[in-house]
């Protein structure tokens, strides 16, 4: 699900980066599985939004990795960790910041649109629309797919499936009470709502 025109080397290198973070830092029972299954998927090709942040190919990624960065700087912060003491692994902080959104794995498709041109001809142009494969929501979607490779002692702890669960924040649809008690008891899931919207909102433009 690549349109013609797509920079290959731009793409080549986000994929690298994910590959690198993940590796380096993900190493639980069922992480090499999971890995395999998101390479065969169109996870590093997708975009993350049909037009609001990084609606091009390898903006799912790319969103996924900024998420990452976003989420260790927050973590870092010396009231983060003094006042709150929200202290987390390496591993965790990777796991849900990389994997939040897999949910979004074969969720778009490529159509087409006639648009004039700057010389005011009609010509094709691709757009991306939803075509959801699961219908099985968002965040828990994530937590559903991450669910069928990890394993044992690998197997996401609670306040990781609730941080990717409910990393959307306040900007879903459920009930406001249950997403705030979710964050309440488990700030990994605020830390992580906080860490998406940064990079959506000032890194790569605005949405969810």
């Amino acid at each position: 699900m690549i349109p013609e025109g797509a920079d290959a080397e731009k793409l080549k290198q986000i994929k690298d980066e994910f590959i690198s973070i993940y590796k380096e830092n993900i190493k639980r029972p069922g992480a090499d599985k999971l890995l395999e299954y998101l390479e065969k998927s169109d996870f590093f090709t997708a975009p993350s939004s049909t037009r609001y942040h990084s609606s091009y190919p390898g903006g799912l990624a790319q969103h996924s990795i900024n998420v990452y960065y976003c989420l260790k700087d927050y973590l870092s912060r010396p009231r983060v960790k003094e006042t709150y003491g929200m202290e987390y692994t390496e591993e965790s902080i990777a796991l849900v910041a990389l994997l939040h959104d897999v949910c979004k794995v074969n969720f778009y498709s490529i159509e087409y649109r006639n648009k004039k041109n700057e010389r005011g001809v009609w010509e094709q142009v691709p757009f991306y629309t939803i075509n959801d494969t699961l219908p099985y929501g968002h965040g828990e979607k994530s937590v559903y797919i991450i669910s069928g490779f990890l394993y044992g002692e690998g197997r996401l702890s609670r306040e990781e499936a609730c941080a990717i669960r409910w990393h959307m924040g306040f900007s879903g649809i459920e009930d406001k009470n249950t997403i705030g008690k979710a964050m309440e008891m488990y700030p990994l899931a605020f830390a992580l709502h906080v860490a998406d919207m940064e990079a959506s909102h000032f890194l790569e433009g605005s949405g969810s």
